[in-house]
């Protein structure tokens, strides 16, 4: 009878804390706070020095769960990455990806060997634990932080994020396989075990994905099945890939890259499933690695690690990110949240997990370093983020408001999904010559009867609109069907599309970037959006705003600007404060070393 008790208080508690987890989505948007850290303090507080007293130290059981948590996060991250995103940052999203992770593990082995007594290779492994950006802490806090980013900035983080966790993994793995072996492989044989990962993770990965969209699309199941079949596909292939001696982590990405960007029957259902799935797996994963923690030992460590985080987050970071984007147009700005968006998350304290695993000297030092600086990441970048991305005019002023939408699934390998919305009082797809043609309605839900678009008429306060679109233009909508925002704070002013940036920003003080100023209204749209422009779409200009109001052959052709009356009644924006005479400081230090070593003018 005993064993029985410990068994229903075992399930209490499990699913006592799926309900915690699931109810603190709710504050986490609603405060911005990066509250994975409770679950990892609830782990701590069940562990061995905490009231729990529970001594876990089962790294074989948790690299078996973070595993099989990173395979299903990687996988939803490929899932709703667009290829469409990939226009114009491919190339800067890769080196950040690879050669940013390289430069960041470099720096931290250089400032770790002195400062641990470890030898090179063993402060590479440090710098490659710690050197990656967490995909879903970066995203998770965008979003609770009601953040909207510019285009390019956003999906560059994106896809580096997205990416960047294979890099790592794989070079903290054959690192370990090196010290293992005690050295005894040459660094040609490195470099080869690298290659060889990488290269057939993207294989397996492409081959799977391929194979998973078409299982989905050709098998029958039950309503509900198609979410469990796709998240076994991918794990398939993670399993698969790192059983052949290639990168699951890349692999399973890359095949939730195919699903993602291929006509699959139920798609609204599995990426809903995968919101759920994320958010638990992220939970049981930061537990258990709580529960490794000794809080005891984490104190001894406590300074070293903090002096590593500040290394990593005020100087190893940015200048790999300043020196692997100096090929790219990046403005300066740009640069600097991208250096700062660096958050560690469970990836990290996942990856300083495996040397205990595979017994090498040293790995509560790498666990104890590693866990210091992920939760000085989360605290300190967690909570700054959206404050930083709006002192650095890189996010709109107002966030786009949220509106609900039904995602109505298919049968087959449509391309185009079916999406409902409430027409609430004052939203934008009440205008005459709204409602965009790339969007088919399809029927009208008006006083409980269904009609049809040309019986219904224009919309109306009240309605339920069905529409067919393309998957990657559904977004587009939600923008239409949103209620404005606007308080009457704003002046709006009307622009030819051929207005130059630099006229813009000289005539009421918006501050605009010198990279930015050559640009024409038109061309600051075209190369800063993913789709072709639409009415509505706004970008940040300084304090102000561009609105486009007219597109032409692809092309802007009419806009605004929109100012706050403060800088509109006065033709004056904000006296600058100390931190943005630092920001000049810097920016003008930086334009001297790239004109002096780049030739740029």
């Amino acid at each position: 009878m005993q064993s029985i008790t410990i068994v229903n208080w075992i399930l209490f508690a499990v699913s006592a804390l799926m309900v915690a987890g699931i109810l603190s989505s709710l504050v986490a948007r609603r405060f911005g706070a990066p509250l994975l850290l409770v679950f990892l303090g609830i782990g701590m507080l069940l562990g061995v020095d905490g009231p729990g007293g529970i001594a876990f130290s089962d790294f074989g059981l948790t690299y078996l769960i973070g595993s099989f948590a990173l395979a299903v996060i990687l996988f939803d991250g490929g899932l709703r990455t667009r290829l469409s995103a990939f226009q114009g940052v491919l190339a800067p999203s890769i080196v950040l990806a690879s050669v940013a992770v390289f430069l960041t593990s470099l720096m931290v082995a250089c400032f770790a060997v002195p400062l641990f007594g470890l030898s090179f290779p063993q402060g590479l492994l440090l710098g490659a634990m710690i050197a990656p950006t967490d995909a879903a802490a970066v995203f998770f806090l965008l979003r609770a932080g009601g953040l909207h980013l510019q285009r390019r900035v956003g999906a560059t983080l994106e896809i580096e994020s997205g990416t960047n966790d294979p890099t790592a993994v794989i070079l903290t793995i054959v690192l370990v396989e090196y010290l293992v072996e005690s050295g005894s492989n040459p660094g040609f044989q490195i470099v080869l075990t690298l290659l060889e990962h990488g290269v057939l993770g993207a294989l397996i990965g492409v081959a799977g994905g391929y194979a998973t969209v078409a299982l989905l699309n050709r098998v029958d199941l039950p309503a509900g099945l198609h979410p469990l079949l796709a998240i076994a596909c991918g794990v398939t292939v993670f399993a698969l890939t790192q059983v052949s001696n290639g990168s699951g982590f890349l692999a399973v990405y890359i095949a939730g890259l195919m699903v993602g960007n291929r006509p699959v029957r139920a798609f609204a259902s599995i990426t809903a499933f995968h919101d759920a799935a994320t958010w638990l797996v992220q939970i049981l994963m930061f537990i258990v690695l709580g529960l490794l923690v000794t809080p005891s030992e984490l104190v001894k460590a406590l300074v070293p690690g903090l002096m590593v985080a500040a290394f990593l987050m005020l100087i190893a970071r940015p200048l790999a990110v300043f020196a692997s984007l100096a090929p790219f147009r990046f403005s300066f700005n740009e640069r600097v949240f991208i250096s700062w968006v660096g958050l560690r998350g469970a990836v990290s304290i996942f990856l300083a997990a495996v040397p205990t695993l595979a017994g090498l000297p040293n790995a509560p030092l790498y666990f104890n370093i590693a866990f210091i600086v992920v939760v000085v990441s989360l605290v300190v970048q967690g909570w700054t983020l959206t404050p930083l991305a709006r002192r650095l005019g890189l996010a709109l002023p107002e966030a786009r408001p949220e509106v609900h939408r039904i995602e109505i699934d298919l049968p087959g390998q449509q391309e185009h999904e079916m999406v409902g919305y409430y027409i609430e009082e004052g939203s934008a797809v009440l205008a005459p010559g709204a409602s965009p043609r790339w969007a088919r309605p399809v029927f009208v839900v008006r006083e409980d009867r269904i009609l049809e678009p040309a019986t219904a008429g224009p919309l109306k306060p009240g309605d339920y609109g069905y529409f067919l679109a393309q998957p990657e233009r559904v977004r587009e909508l939600d923008r239409i069907f949103s209620v404005s925002s606007d308080t009457g704070e704003h002046a709006n002013f009307p622009l030819t599309a051929s207005a130059k940036l630099s006229i813009l920003s000289d005539l009421y003080s918006l501050d605009a970037e010198d990279e930015l100023k050559d640009r024409t209204v038109a061309e600051h749209f075209a190369s800063e959006m993913d789709n072709v422009p639409a009415p509505g779409d706004r970008l940040a200009l300084g304090p102000a705003v561009l609105v486009v109001r007219a597109v032409k052959d692809g092309r802007v052709s009419e806009a605004e600007l929109e100012l706050p009356y403060a800088t509109a009644g006065n033709g004056s924006a904000r006296e600058p404060d100390r931190f943005d005479r630092a920001l000049a400081k810097a920016r003008n230090a930086l334009r001297a070393f790239e004109a002096r070593f780049f030739n740029r003018r």
